[in-house]
């Protein structure tokens, strides 16, 4: 029998009479269950959150700092097993798993520094005005099954640093690290100021809907951001949403082939390209493309894909069946259109385990699904351009605007193709890096607001002026 994870809801463990099972994605045994909570559960958490927040919210903001890091701390002391662990659930191999749980910690004491410094209106003789920041109340958090454990803080985080209580819900699929994080912070974290509660899809729903929390921070697909976004505003709450993105990267043709050959292979396939901001579509210079698409790969022949807890994988399996079998729908229609494949481009449908092999295509049009679509899976498009406003016009054409990249030895040059490119980050000659101390969100639909340094931190918030009239009553 495998190990049932408790949750966390009012400073105590609880479980559930009924459980999910929890599927180990490189070889779909089961390696965990988890408490199914329903509206029972969700309302003991979201009541419990409620009487927290009258007293979190007055907390010194240097006791709220004291107790992030206590639970950074904690991370830190368990990293072995929080990595290992993570690793069964989602997939990813060892030393991508070492870095989110190290990021973890990282963002949590990072985030713990940030201060919310009120600002002077007006200071004259007839008056004095002030905005200060007042927390929201109690927040309800969706995480994805990509980075479980690193959405779930950086939400967790700023909401109670800004004074705020949470009630966060992992992903069905990847809820262990982040419910074995919930037995860790037990006795840090006063009770109801942290409640974290699993269960299936259809809990999402009712945490947006239900009437006492005040706002939903989300992270996980557009179509499900649009339905959340909906169901918010039948009673105002305040939203953060953290959506899909077909992330862009554009290859001057003065770049360093082999230099930049190997950062590109990574950019699109770190966790299997199961991230948000990964590189969905790669535009090569015509002047480099065959040497440069070559030399990806070639790169990409010499890529363990496998379990992640195997020494030597550096691309572990697609996390669940049913984003498998969509990234399988892709390859096929690709196929299916007579597209070129670099690398890869047949699926073994025998074994266990949500395996996709590395697969490149060979300048698919712009029109080609897997061009147009996130595919969220290990499978790259190259794509040949020829001028910079052609590129410019091409990494456009999206209803996404999360991230893209820029790479070049004319960072002069690169700087102006970034300001032109509909996204929220655009990174020159680096991919995947964010930063604890500066805002990350989304353009068109890829997101709503803002996550991570003071930015990040004021959705959690009000603002509040307060004017006084000087002398009015003497």
């Amino acid at each position: 029998m495998s190990k049932l994870y408790p949750n966390l809801i009012d400073g105590e463990l609880v479980t559930t009479a009924t459980s999910l099972d929890v599927v180990n994605p490189a070889n779909e045994q089961v390696i965990g269950q988890v408490p199914a909570c329903g509206a029972a559960e969700l309302d003991r958490a979201v009541a419990a959150a409620r009487r927290a927040f009258k007293t979190w919210s007055k907390t010194p903001v240097d006791d709220r700092r004291a107790v992030i890091q206590k639970m950074a701390a904690a991370i830190d002391a368990n990293f072995d097993e929080l990595f290992r662990l993570l690793t069964a659930e989602q997939g990813k191999p060892h030393q991508q798993a070492q870095f989110e749980i190290g990021g973890c910690s990282a963002m949590m004491n990072a985030q713990s520094t940030l201060t919310l410094e009120e600002t002077i209106n007006e200071d004259s003789d007839t008056r004095l005005s002030r905005t200060r920041r007042v927390p929201v109340g109690v927040v309800g958090g969706i995480v994805p099954w990509n980075f479980p454990l690193l959405m779930a803080v950086q939400k967790i985080a700023p909401a109670i640093l800004s004074g705020c209580t949470i009630v966060l819900k992992p992903s069905p699929f990847t809820p262990l690290t982040t419910l074995r994080f919930g037995e860790l912070i037990k006795d840090i974290v006063p009770a109801g100021v942290v409640n974290i509660i699993s269960g299936e899809d259809a809990l999402g729903p009712m945490i947006t809907a239900h009437p006492d929390i005040d706002k939903i921070t989300f992270t996980g697909s557009t179509a499900t951001g649009k339905k959340i976004m909906e169901g918010a505003s039948k009673d105002l709450k305040r939203i953060t949403l953290e959506l899909g993105g077909n992330d862009a990267s554009i290859v001057l043709p003065d770049a360093d082939v082999q230099k930049v050959a190997e950062q590109l292979f990574w950019s699109s396939f770190t966790n299997a390209g199961q991230i948000c901001v990964a590189a969905k579509r790669i535009y090569i210079h015509e002047d480099i493309y065959d040497e440069l698409s070559a030399a990806i790969a070639e790169y990409a022949k010499n890529v363990k894909v496998g379990d992640g807890s195997e020494q030597g994988t550096g691309v572990g399996p697609i996390q669940n069946k049913k984003q498998f079998d969509r990234v399988c729908e892709l390859i096929k229609d690709a196929k299916d259109n007579g597209y070129k494949f670099l690398v890869g481009g047949d699926v073994d449908p025998s074994g266990s385990g949500y395996y996709v092999p590395i697969t490149i295509l060979d300048n698919p049009p712009e029109d080609a699904r897997i061009v147009a679509e996130e595919q969220f899976g290990p499978v790259m498009p190259l794509m040949k351009f020829s001028s910079d406003d052609e590129v410019i016009a091409r990494a456009n054409n999206s209803d996404y605007g999360l991230a893209g990249a820029v790479w070049t030895k004319d960072t002069e040059r690169g700087v102006k193709i970034a300001e032109q490119l509909e996204t929220g980050t655009v990174w020159i000659n680096e991919f995947l890096h964010l930063s604890p101390f500066a805002p990350f969100g989304g353009h068109k639909q890829s997101g709503f607001g803002a996550e991570y340094g003071i930015e990040g931190l004021k959705e959690f918030t009000y603002s509040q002026v307060i004017t006084v009239k000087k002398d009015a009553l003497v």
